[in-house]
Protein backbone atom coordinates (compact mmCIF):
# COMPACT_ATOMS: atom_id res chain seq x y z
CA UNK A 1 0.00 0.00 0.00
CA UNK A 2 2.97 2.33 0.54
CA UNK A 3 3.39 2.82 -3.22
CA UNK A 4 -0.27 3.37 -4.11
CA UNK A 5 -0.24 7.11 -3.39
CA UNK A 6 -3.05 6.80 -0.83
CA UNK A 7 -1.23 8.99 1.70
CA UNK A 8 -0.74 11.73 -0.90
CA UNK A 9 -4.40 11.57 -1.93
CA UNK A 10 -5.51 11.72 1.72
CA UNK A 11 -3.27 14.74 2.34
CA UNK A 12 -4.62 16.49 -0.76
CA UNK A 13 -8.21 15.82 0.31
CA UNK A 14 -7.48 17.23 3.78
CA UNK A 15 -5.96 20.36 2.25
CA UNK A 16 -8.96 20.84 -0.04
CA UNK A 17 -11.43 20.50 2.84
CA UNK A 18 -9.56 23.06 4.94
CA UNK A 19 -9.22 25.49 2.03
CA UNK A 20 -12.92 25.23 1.13
CA UNK A 21 -13.82 26.16 4.70
CA UNK A 22 -11.33 29.04 4.73
CA UNK A 23 -12.66 30.29 1.40
CA UNK A 24 -16.29 30.18 2.58
CA UNK A 25 -15.57 31.92 5.90
CA UNK A 26 -13.48 34.71 4.37
CA UNK A 27 -15.88 35.36 1.48
CA UNK A 28 -18.80 35.62 3.91
CA UNK A 29 -16.89 37.90 6.27
CA UNK A 30 -15.85 40.16 3.38
CA UNK A 31 -19.48 40.84 2.45
CA UNK A 32 -20.38 41.37 6.11
CA UNK A 33 -17.42 43.66 6.90
CA UNK A 34 -17.33 45.78 3.75
CA UNK A 35 -20.97 46.78 4.16
CA UNK A 36 -20.73 47.69 7.83
CA UNK A 37 -17.27 49.19 7.36
CA UNK A 38 -18.65 51.57 4.75
CA UNK A 39 -21.64 52.47 6.93
CA UNK A 40 -19.44 53.10 9.96
CA UNK A 41 -16.88 55.08 7.89
CA UNK A 42 -14.08 53.00 9.40
CA UNK A 43 -10.73 52.79 7.61
CA UNK A 44 -9.68 49.85 9.78
CA UNK A 45 -12.85 47.86 9.02
CA UNK A 46 -12.65 48.52 5.28
CA UNK A 47 -8.97 47.54 5.28
CA UNK A 48 -9.80 44.34 7.16
CA UNK A 49 -12.70 43.53 4.80
CA UNK A 50 -10.45 43.90 1.76
CA UNK A 51 -7.94 41.65 3.52
CA UNK A 52 -10.76 39.08 3.83
CA UNK A 53 -11.47 39.38 0.10
CA UNK A 54 -7.80 38.94 -0.73
CA UNK A 55 -7.61 35.88 1.49
CA UNK A 56 -10.69 34.34 -0.15
CA UNK A 57 -9.07 34.76 -3.58
CA UNK A 58 -5.77 33.41 -2.25
CA UNK A 59 -7.48 30.31 -0.83
CA UNK A 60 -9.13 29.76 -4.22
CA UNK A 61 -5.66 29.93 -5.83
CA UNK A 62 -4.33 27.49 -3.23
CA UNK A 63 -7.19 25.10 -4.04
CA UNK A 64 -6.10 25.16 -7.67
CA UNK A 65 -2.57 24.17 -6.59
CA UNK A 66 -3.57 21.16 -4.45
CA UNK A 67 -2.30 17.92 -5.97
CA UNK A 68 -0.17 19.70 -8.58
CA UNK A 69 3.61 19.93 -8.91
CA UNK A 70 5.78 22.01 -6.58
CA UNK A 71 6.24 24.52 -9.41
CA UNK A 72 2.47 24.99 -9.64
CA UNK A 73 2.23 25.39 -5.88
CA UNK A 74 5.09 27.90 -5.77
CA UNK A 75 3.61 29.88 -8.66
CA UNK A 76 0.22 29.87 -6.91
CA UNK A 77 1.86 31.26 -3.78
CA UNK A 78 3.68 33.82 -5.94
CA UNK A 79 0.39 35.06 -7.43
CA UNK A 80 -1.06 35.21 -3.91
CA UNK A 81 1.87 37.29 -2.70
CA UNK A 82 1.57 39.80 -5.54
CA UNK A 83 -2.17 40.04 -4.94
CA UNK A 84 -1.55 40.80 -1.26
CA UNK A 85 1.05 43.39 -2.25
CA UNK A 86 -1.45 45.19 -4.49
CA UNK A 87 -4.06 45.09 -1.74
CA UNK A 88 -1.68 46.68 0.78
CA UNK A 89 -0.97 49.54 -1.61
CA UNK A 90 -4.70 49.98 -2.33
CA UNK A 91 -5.47 50.29 1.39
CA UNK A 92 -2.73 52.91 1.80
CA UNK A 93 -4.30 54.94 -1.00
CA UNK A 94 -7.70 54.73 0.70
CA UNK A 95 -6.14 55.87 3.97
CA UNK A 96 -4.61 58.87 2.19
CA UNK A 97 -8.06 59.71 0.78
CA UNK A 98 -9.66 59.52 4.22
CA UNK A 99 -6.98 61.74 5.74
CA UNK A 100 -8.18 64.51 3.44
CA UNK A 101 -11.88 63.79 4.09
CA UNK A 102 -14.07 64.34 7.12
CA UNK A 103 -15.12 60.78 7.96
CA UNK A 104 -15.96 59.99 11.58
CA UNK A 105 -15.77 56.26 12.39
CA UNK A 106 -18.44 54.69 14.62
CA UNK A 107 -16.67 52.92 17.48
CA UNK A 108 -19.40 50.43 18.39
CA UNK A 109 -19.60 49.19 14.81
CA UNK A 110 -15.83 48.73 14.79
CA UNK A 111 -15.78 46.82 18.09
CA UNK A 112 -18.77 44.61 17.21
CA UNK A 113 -17.78 43.77 13.63
CA UNK A 114 -14.12 43.42 14.57
CA UNK A 115 -15.04 40.93 17.31
CA UNK A 116 -17.12 38.80 14.91
CA UNK A 117 -14.29 38.85 12.37
CA UNK A 118 -11.83 37.90 15.11
CA UNK A 119 -13.89 34.82 16.03
CA UNK A 120 -14.13 33.84 12.35
CA UNK A 121 -10.39 34.14 11.82
CA UNK A 122 -9.50 32.26 15.01
CA UNK A 123 -11.60 29.41 13.60
CA UNK A 124 -9.66 29.71 10.31
CA UNK A 125 -6.35 29.64 12.20
CA UNK A 126 -7.39 26.49 14.05
CA UNK A 127 -8.38 24.84 10.76
CA UNK A 128 -5.09 25.65 9.03
CA UNK A 129 -2.65 25.16 11.93
CA UNK A 130 -2.00 21.47 11.12
CA UNK A 131 -0.87 22.47 7.64
CA UNK A 132 1.47 25.36 8.48
CA UNK A 133 4.50 23.21 7.64
CA UNK A 134 3.07 21.73 4.43
CA UNK A 135 3.91 22.89 0.90
CA UNK A 136 4.41 26.55 0.05
CA UNK A 137 0.77 27.23 -0.95
CA UNK A 138 -0.42 26.04 2.48
CA UNK A 139 2.30 27.98 4.30
CA UNK A 140 1.05 31.08 2.49
CA UNK A 141 -2.49 30.32 3.71
CA UNK A 142 -1.18 30.02 7.28
CA UNK A 143 0.50 33.44 7.06
CA UNK A 144 -2.75 35.03 5.82
CA UNK A 145 -4.79 33.50 8.65
CA UNK A 146 -2.30 34.52 11.34
CA UNK A 147 -2.14 38.08 10.00
CA UNK A 148 -5.94 38.27 9.96
CA UNK A 149 -6.19 37.50 13.68
CA UNK A 150 -3.70 40.28 14.44
CA UNK A 151 -5.58 42.68 12.16
CA UNK A 152 -8.91 41.89 13.86
CA UNK A 153 -7.42 42.56 17.28
CA UNK A 154 -6.23 45.89 15.87
CA UNK A 155 -9.73 46.79 14.65
CA UNK A 156 -11.25 46.09 18.08
CA UNK A 157 -8.48 48.13 19.76
CA UNK A 158 -9.06 51.00 17.31
CA UNK A 159 -12.77 50.96 18.08
CA UNK A 160 -12.10 51.17 21.81
CA UNK A 161 -9.63 54.04 21.36
CA UNK A 162 -12.02 55.94 19.06
CA UNK A 163 -14.74 55.59 21.70
CA UNK A 164 -12.54 56.61 24.65
CA UNK A 165 -10.63 59.44 22.96
CA UNK A 166 -13.49 60.59 20.70
CA UNK A 167 -10.96 61.01 17.89
CA UNK A 168 -10.72 59.34 14.48
CA UNK A 169 -6.91 59.04 14.36
CA UNK A 170 -6.77 55.57 16.08
CA UNK A 171 -8.87 54.20 13.20
CA UNK A 172 -6.50 55.63 10.60
CA UNK A 173 -3.41 54.48 12.52
CA UNK A 174 -4.71 50.91 12.92
CA UNK A 175 -5.77 50.86 9.25
CA UNK A 176 -2.21 51.86 8.34
CA UNK A 177 -0.78 49.13 10.57
CA UNK A 178 -3.06 46.54 8.93
CA UNK A 179 -1.81 47.62 5.50
CA UNK A 180 1.80 47.30 6.72
CA UNK A 181 0.98 43.84 8.06
CA UNK A 182 -0.44 42.85 4.69
CA UNK A 183 2.66 44.16 2.89
CA UNK A 184 4.91 42.26 5.32
CA UNK A 185 2.93 39.07 4.69
CA UNK A 186 3.23 39.61 0.93
CA UNK A 187 7.01 39.97 1.25
CA UNK A 188 7.29 36.75 3.30
CA UNK A 189 5.15 34.79 0.84
CA UNK A 190 6.97 36.10 -2.24
CA UNK A 191 10.35 35.29 -0.68
CA UNK A 192 9.25 31.77 0.26
CA UNK A 193 7.70 31.10 -3.16
CA UNK A 194 10.78 32.33 -5.05
CA UNK A 195 13.04 30.13 -2.93
CA UNK A 196 10.81 27.14 -3.68
CA UNK A 197 10.99 27.87 -7.41
CA UNK A 198 14.78 28.11 -7.31
CA UNK A 199 14.97 24.86 -5.33
CA UNK A 200 12.61 23.10 -7.74
CA UNK A 201 14.62 24.32 -10.72
CA UNK A 202 17.86 23.07 -9.16
CA UNK A 203 16.33 19.68 -8.37
CA UNK A 204 15.05 19.41 -11.94
CA UNK A 205 18.49 20.25 -13.38
CA UNK A 206 20.21 17.69 -11.14
CA UNK A 207 17.66 15.07 -12.15
CA UNK A 208 18.24 15.80 -15.85
CA UNK A 209 22.02 15.54 -15.39
CA UNK A 210 21.64 12.21 -13.59
CA UNK A 211 19.45 10.89 -16.38
CA UNK A 212 22.00 11.99 -19.00
CA UNK A 213 24.82 10.40 -16.99
CA UNK A 214 22.90 7.13 -16.65
CA UNK A 215 22.15 7.16 -20.38
CA UNK A 216 25.80 7.72 -21.31
CA UNK A 217 27.02 4.99 -18.92
CA UNK A 218 24.55 2.50 -20.35
CA UNK A 219 25.97 3.10 -23.82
Amino acid sequence: MSGCGCEVELKDDQQKTVLYWLLAINATMFVFEIGLGWLSESTALIADSLDMLADAIVYAIALYAVGKSIQHKANAALVSGYFQLGLGVLILLDIARRLVGESEPHSWFMIGVGSVALIANVICLMLIRKHNNDEVHMRASWIFSANDVIANLGVVLAGILVMVLEQRWPDIVIGSIISMLILRGAYMILTDAKQELVSAQYTSEVSDKNKQSTCCNSK
